[in-house]
C-alpha cells in the first residue's frame, strides 16, 4: 500500500524559503517517478516540479522555474521541494505524488497516488 507523507509546510514572509519533505512507503520508491503539486482555495490543483526515478530529469511548472528544486533521496525513500524566492502566490496546499506505473518518465496528468497535503503561506 503507498503511503505517502508530507511535512515542512508553513509559514515564511515574501522572498523567504522553506523545503518540504515527502516519506515514502508501501512500495519500491526509487522505480518511481515523483511529483509535487499544489492547490490553492478556489483553483485548480497544479503540477509545480516532478523528477524521474533515478534524478536524471526534472521538470518545473514556468511559475517556480528557478526559485524551486525537486530532488530525491532513494536511499531514505524520501523527496524533497527546495522553495526560495518565495511569493505570495505560493500560497497552497503542497501534495507530493508518485507516478502510475514504475520505471518511465511521467507527464503531470500520470500520478495515482497522493499524500494528504502541506500548508504553505507566504505573507507579502
Amino acid at each position: 500500500q503507498v503511503q505517502l507523507v508530507e511535512s515542512g509546510g508553513g509559514s515564511v514572509q515574501a522572498g523567504g524559503s522553506l523545503r518540504l519533505s515527502c516519506a515514502a512507503s508501501g512500495y519500491t520508491y526509487s522505480a518511481y517517478s515523483m511529483g509535487w503539486f499544489r492547490q490553492a482555495p478556489g483553483k485548480e490543483r497544479e503540477g509545480v516540479a516532478r523528477i524521474s526515478p533515478l534524478s536524471s530529469t526534472v521538470a518545473y511548472a514556468d511559475s517556480v522555474k528557478g526559485r524551486f528544486t525537486i530532488s530525491r533521496d532513494n536511499t531514505k525513500n524520501t523527496l524533497y521541494l527546495q522553495m526560495t524566492s518565495m511569493k505570495p502566490d505560493d500560497t497552497a496546499m503542497y501534495y507530493c505524488a508518485a507516478a502510475l506505473r514504475p520505471g518511465t518518465w511521467t507527464t503531470w496528468s500520470s500520478f495515482a497516488y497522493w499524500g494528504q497535503g502541506t500548508q504553505v503561506t507566504v505573507s507579502s
